[in-house]
């Protein structure tokens, strides 16, 4: 027999096993002896009160043989011969996931990556951290991996209306991800471990038969009768397709200005912005957990805050516990930082970013600013707020 049960459960009880076996016991009535096993289904901390819990959602076995959890299958057919090909520009998590789901289909994808892999991005890495020498095409946004491989690693999202978030979980663990990112609230993968996931994401894509080719940067669209031909990259090479995918992110700020170059109808949107705030690891627990110090049984606390002021959002983005802030600019005398958590989240220092929604009037009406009305206004403010806080800086 199987049934899925709630559980509230102090720290030191949900890390025990035996424990929660105790207490799925005296929730369903039965004997410890009668439960042959369990999934976690949900794991989320409750740090409201002073008294910290753990709720737990499991399915329990009981008097049948334990199974261990279905990981979601997936088939990914061989695509070298196939009819259509897609052409995927840029190599960050929307393009690799792109190829995998056109695999799938029985297309073949071919990514354009403006950046290198993700062994010889490192090089470039640590010449940006070490040097501050940045390199405009290999930087903690461009190449293989795009932001997420080395200046991020957490797996979550406000939105539950963008797409299946179950298969990209599955996904990650079927590419080396360990299989408790599928029920805690806020998964985490780690970004020392996440170089080995997208290594193991393009083994499987070129084995199927798709390409992803590096260092070639998009510099042209080739557009016919209003319809997207090809695309050029700068080495000269065009590349041919039946359909185009672009997944460039948003520093990318060469192909937007691309795509209003070709006429392509893009618009100004608003965005927020603001800064990266570090604070000890500590203080955080402190705060979260009611304690001098951390339960051992419990992470490094998180918190997210947001709050309306003169009818203007504020609120904490890519919360960092234990994390590393790194320069996350992709041109020379621009400066703009992101956040990173190793796996353990060990580090001494917490960090956050706080930002502030700027909307569209705030720029295109502001007489100082001399920022032209057109689809690229906010971008270009972007871009102008990131070099005067270079010039600050110097």
């Amino acid at each position: 027999m199987q049934q899925k049960i709630s559980l509230k459960l102090l720290p030191s009880e949900a890390a025990d096993d035996s424990a929660i076996k105790r207490a799925i016991s005296g929730n369903i009535g039965k004997k410890i002896s009668s439960i042959t096993g369990y999934h976690l289904i949900k794991q989320s901390i409750d740090a409201r009160a002073k008294t910290i819990w753990v709720n737990l959602t499991v399915n329990v076995f009981t008097e049948e043989p334990f199974h261990k959890r279905e990981i979601q299958q997936f088939l990914f057919p061989d695509v070298s011969r196939a009819k259509n090909k897609v052409v995927i520009i840029g190599a960050g998590p929307a393009g690799l996931f792109a190829a995998l789901q056109l695999i799938e289909s029985g297309i073949k994808p071919v990514i354009l990556e403006r950046g290198k892999d993700v062994r010889a991005r490192r090089r470039d890495l640590a010449m940006l951290n070490k040097e501050g020498v940045i390199n405009p095409e290999s930087n903690y946004c461009f190449g293989e991996g795009g932001a997420g491989t080395y200046s991020d690693g957490k797996l979550y999202t406000r939105s539950n209306k963008r797409g299946d978030i179950d298969r990209v979980l599955n996904l990650l663990v079927r590419f080396g991800a360990e299989e408790r990112i599928l029920y805690e609230a806020h998964p985490h993968i780690g970004t020392n471990k996440l170089p080995h996931i997208i290594t193991d994401m393009r083994k499987q894509i070129v084995d199927c038969g798709g390409e992803l080719l590096f260092e070639k940067k998009v510099t042209d669209l080739i557009i016919d009768q209003q319809k997207l031909k090809a695309v050029k990259t700068a080495d000269g090479n065009i590349f041919d397709a039946d359909a185009f995918i672009l997944a460039t992110g948003h520093s990318a700020r060469d192909i937007f200005e691309l795509l209003h170059h070709k006429q392509v109808l893009i618009e100004a949107k608003p965005f927020a912005l603001g800064v990266r705030i570090e604070h000890p690891q500590s203080l955080i627990d402190n705060i979260q957990y009611h304690c001098a110090v951390r339960n051992e049984n419990l992470p490094p606390a998180s918190y997210s805050l947001v709050n309306q002021i003169n009818n203007r959002g504020v609120f904490s983005f890519c919360m960092c516990p234990g994390g590393i802030i790194a320069p996350a600019a992709t041109s020379a005398g621009e400066l703009v930082v992101n956040g990173w958590s190793p796996s353990k989240r060990n580090n001494p220092y917490a960090n956050s970013g706080m930002v502030v929604q700027v909307e569209l009037d705030d720029v295109l009406t502001n007489e100082k600013l001399k920022i032209q009305n057109d689809p690229l206004a906010m971008m270009h403010f972007q871009q102008m707020v990131e070099r005067n806080c270079f010039n600050a800086g110097g």
